[in-house]
């Protein structure tokens, strides 16, 4: 059963309270420096002023003033930032402080904020086996306000994950170069070729998120486990090989997820349930920047 509109309100409410915080006090900055925008554009002159650039002088200006003038320069942003988030069924796993769907929209409200704080766009593609829900990238509180709500209360029609379906519309329908904040598992397979071709285009970052259960059972005797995607259900035994068989398979799983995201060659960004994901926004934007820094 989905969340009541006063339930909805509350809990976005609280998520803006926390992601403004934490924009204003850490990230804004930080996003600033490592999304640039496209480039310079005009803003005004100024009288030069000794150690100015001598190849910044407007000389009609300086001719008319009789005095040496510089043209000053401002950055362009009005870039775009797409949150692709994967809502199919398992975002409503959780077995450690939050669902994978909370946590998705905690991490998609902080990208928002610092975005339309450097007065860029944000938009929104839900992903399940295809795009659930779309929202045009827009400015402004009340348009992240909506995003975060319509993440909360997102009820998908189907169970299955088809990340290539997200990324081949994200591709059909932003023209323009974007910063995509791809949020996922990543454990569904045949989004490698879709990604590839994606970044020809926009910027990703892949955001994984975990939970710790699904890397190891806890030994707690017999537990039902269903998989929410396909339905089946299945008793295990925590405290036979078959927990450790489980947690071998996992982590084959996650192997072979995390070496197909290091061939692409992306800056990813690490989050788990049972842990704050600011650290994890904060290490990626340090990354990012020595990256940055010795290209």
């Amino acid at each position: 059963m989905g969340l009541t509109t006063a339930e909805l309100f509350k809990k976005a409410r609280k998520i803006e309270v926390a992601s403004r915080r934490l924009v204003e006090d850490v990230l804004a900055g930080q996003y600033h420096s490592v999304f640039k925008g496209r480039g310079l554009i005009f803003s005004d002159v100024r009288p030069y002023y000794p150690g100015d650039d001598v190849r910044a002088i407007d000389w009609n200006i300086t001719a008319r003033m009789n005095a040496p003038h510089v043209k000053q320069f401002v950055e362009e942003r009005d870039r775009t930032v797409n949150l692709v988030i994967d809502m199919s069924a398992s975002g409503f796993f959780g077995t450690r402080g939050a669902a994978k769907r909370e946590l998705a929209a905690e991490l998609a409200a902080v990208v928002a904020f610092s975005a339309i704080k450097n007065n860029d766009r944000v938009g929104l593609y839900i992903v399940t086996d295809k795009v659930e829900k779309f929202v045009p990238p827009k400015k402004g509180r009340r348009h992240v306000l909506r995003v975060i709500g319509e993440i909360l209360a997102f009820q998908p029609e189907s169970r299955g994950t088809n990340l290539a379906a997200g990324l081949d519309f994200l591709g059909k329908v932003a023209r323009r170069r974007s910063v995509v904040f791809l949020v996922s598992d990543f454990l569904a397979d045949g989004w490698e070729r879709s990604m590839q071709i994606t970044r020809q285009r926009h910027e990703i970052v892949p955001v994984v998120v975990n939970d710790p259960m699904e890397e190891q059972l806890p030994d707690v005797g017999l537990l039902l486990l269903e998989d929410l995607e396909s339905g089946l259900v299945v008793e295990v035994d925590t405290s036979s090989h078959a927990a450790k068989d489980y947690a071998r398979r996992a982590k084959a799983a996650a192997a072979i997820r995390d070496l197909a995201l290091r061939r692409l060659n992306l800056d990813i960004v690490n989050v788990r349930t049972d842990r704050p994901y600011v650290d994890a926004l904060i290490a990626f934007f340090k990354a990012r920047a020595k990256r940055m820094a010795h290209a």
